[in-house]
């Protein structure tokens, strides 16, 4: 009888019941945690007995009304979920990630970092090579003595249609890359260009992002360094995003005609944003590196009473 501790990779609803949403004799363990300070809930739960809705989901990425983040982190065995079983034979684990607003994302890299912290906090893996099951592939993640941790990110794909982001009565055109999820990299003047961001830029042609997109605005700092801002899709304005600092490194090394593929030689950007700074390395075989920090900061349960507000 007892819900998930620090050293404790399993996940139990009091009273050893399983827990699907709404219920309010149950409660959930959960951990906080952030990478570069894109922050996250993380829900642990090998067995996937919890049910997550959206608006539960939203509920409890509230800053205000709950516990707050950018996304949450649903920590469940790869060959428990339906998404994830044919992924169970590379990775034990499967990251179910949900943006802040409740809705499904295919891949978040600082997430990645995250989950991989987690999952070493818990005593689930030790310090040394990790794969991880997401919606955008199988993720190899590589925890390091240091603390650092480096994420195979996949290959970006580039498009080549033309794609423009508007903010207020200022244009650019943006490239179009994909990280197993969308983004819309534009290169400015100046960060504050991008407005407060909390409200999602425009962009175009019409169609060109069905599922939404995340938009980032980016300033040269030095050779091979940059610094961006991101607003994500479903979360607003974040203070970091994986995925879209590795978008912002292939469109800036794109820009600045450096081609692994075509020199054979790897290139790396430093990538500041507000949260922190990640380094981007992309080799020639197209794989694409993102090394940072990550940290768990805090550890409970989640009220019953404040669930069975939830269910109206």
């Amino acid at each position: 009888m007892s819900t998930l501790s620090g050293r404790e990779p399993g996940f139990r609803a009091v009273g050893g019941a399983s827990y699907s949403c709404p219920v309010t004799t149950s409660q959930i363990a959960f951990l906080k945690g952030h990478g570069t300070e894109n922050d996250f809930v993380i829900v642990p739960d090998p067995d996937n007995a919890v049910d997550l809705p959206a608006s539960v989901v939203a509920k409890l990425c509230d800053r205000r009304a709950g516990i707050g983040g950018d996304g949450l982190l649903h920590v469940v065995r790869s060959a428990a979920h339906p998404e994830a079983k044919a992924m169970a034979a590379e990775a034990e684990w499967f990251m179910d990630y949900r943006n802040a607003d409740g809705s499904i994302a295919e891949m978040c890299g600082n997430g990645v970092r995250v989950f991989a912290r987690y999952l070493q906090h818990s005593g689930a893996v030790e310090e040394g090579d990790l794969a991880v099951a997401t919606r955008g592939g199988v993720k190899k993640a590589h925890l390091a003595k240091n603390g650092d941790i480096t994420v195979s990110m996949g290959r970006a794909l580039l498009s080549g249609s033309g794609v423009t982001v508007s903010v207020g009565d200022r244009s650019w055109d943006a490239r179009n890359v994909s990280m197993g999820n969308p983004h819309a990299v534009a290169f400015v003047d100046d960060l504050a260009h991008a407005g407060d961001l909390f409200t999602e830029p425009s962009y175009g042609p019409a169609g060109v992002y069905p599922d939404g997109v995340n938009i980032e605005f980016v300033v040269d700092r030095g050779p091979r360094h940059v610094a961006m801002r991101v607003h994500e899709r479903g979360s607003g304005e974040t203070r970091s995003c994986g995925t879209g600092a590795c978008a912002v490194a292939v469109a800036a090394a794109r820009r600045d005609a450096a081609d692994p593929a075509q020199t054979g030689a790897p290139v790396t950007y430093t990538v500041d944003l507000p949260g922190g700074t990640l380094v981007i390395t992309e080799h020639p075989d197209g794989e694409i590196e993102m090394t940072g920090a990550a940290v768990i900061v805090a550890e409970g349960k989640i009220d019953p009473a404040w669930l069975e507000t939830l269910n109206g």
